[in-house]
């Protein structure tokens, strides 16, 4: 199978008929055999009877319905687990995202064989309390993962199969999921402007918590990239660092008494000292910080995916 559209929704169902009939017929076009994985995020309204009706008269299409509403992780992840064809691509069901596009991000995957690419919606047809934000949240990707990205957040994008069998989208991990790919060793990550369209039917579905979470998720997603499986590098080092702090101003608070004493120089109680609690702080946070490291380490060592690596190959 050449494609699978993977297409998270949670109450889309005036759009659903319409994209689908879009997407089968760009596929006829182009001779691709697909699939399309319409993943019903808890819906509320008729979504899921929409779907199933679509598939009786389709046998591309495909639908998979939560209980309740998970959230686009949850949908994507599922639909990643399902897609069967070589290149996987993901796309809103609020026509915002353009079935026209798929050409190109096919290509871009078969033959200039990149791993994952990612639209930009360079002309975005939304309101500006959501593109500045998203603006700011895009430069701070790129400084922490060193990804050049104009548009993480875009639904757009298109995999290799291997990449989508090789990470876990969790959360609300789907911004970045360029950076987990990164951090699975796909480093081919490409980018292509496609076209952004004014919302035809509904509602959106964001609102402002989005940008707090996002932001969030960006620090979870650096620091388990970098230390999720080997926490004692960072909480050791840093238990270390302010363990030694207070060790060293405890010394030196001493040395600086004993000095006092044997010069019969008149000097306060070290225990009147605003000094001296700020050391013995020290030392409780930097033992602390150790000891959390070394948990760490232990749930990490035996945990069922310790060995955390992904094999490229095999002869």
């Amino acid at each position: 199978m050449d494609i699978s559209l993977v297409i998270p929704l949670y109450n889309e169902d005036e759009s659903l008929p319409e994209l689908a009939e879009w997407i089968d017929r760009v596929a006829i076009a182009n001779s691709y055999t697909y699939e399309a994985i319409f993943v019903d995020d808890g819906s509320k309204d008729t979504s899921w009877e929409v779907i199933k009706k679509l598939s009786a008269k389709n046998p591309n299409i495909k639908g998979i319905s939560f209980r309740r509403n998970y959230g686009k992780s949850a949908a994507l992840n599922e639909g990643f687990k399902a897609a069967q064809g070589d290149v996987i691509i993901t796309m809103d069901a609020d026509l915002q995202d353009s079935p026209e596009e798929i050409p190109g991000l096919y290509k871009m995957i078969t033959e200039d064989k990149f791993d994952l690419v990612s639209g930009w919606k360079q002309k975005r047809y939304d309101p500006i309390t959501k593109t500045v934000p998203t603006k700011l949240f895009n430069w701070a990707t790129r400084k922490m993962s060193g990804i050049q990205l104009n548009d993480f957040n875009c639904g757009l994008k298109a995999y290799r199969r291997d990449v989508v069998k090789s990470i876990e989208v969790y959360g609300e991990m789907h911004r970045y999921i360029p950076v987990i790919a990164k951090w699975a060793g796909f480093t081919k990550i490409g980018e292509r402007a496609v076209q952004h369209q004014s919302r035809k039917y509904g509602v959106t579905k964001f609102g402002l918590e989005r940008f707090t979470n996002g932001f969030l998720d960006l620090l979870t997603i650096f620091f388990v990239g970098k230390f999720g499986r080997r926490p004692m590098h960072f909480f050791g080092t840093m238990g270390m660092l302010m363990f030694l702090l207070g060790l060293f101003l405890s010394v030196y608070l001493g040395c600086t008494k004993i000095y006092d004493v044997a010069f019969n120089i008149p000097a306060r109680l070290l225990a009147n000292r605003p000094s001296f609690f700020i050391a013995l702080t020290c030392m409780i946070i930097g033992t602390q910080l150790f000891l959390a490291g070394f948990i760490g380490e232990l749930i990490s060592r035996n945990g069922q995916e310790r060995n955390y690596y992904h094999v490229k190959d095999k002869v």
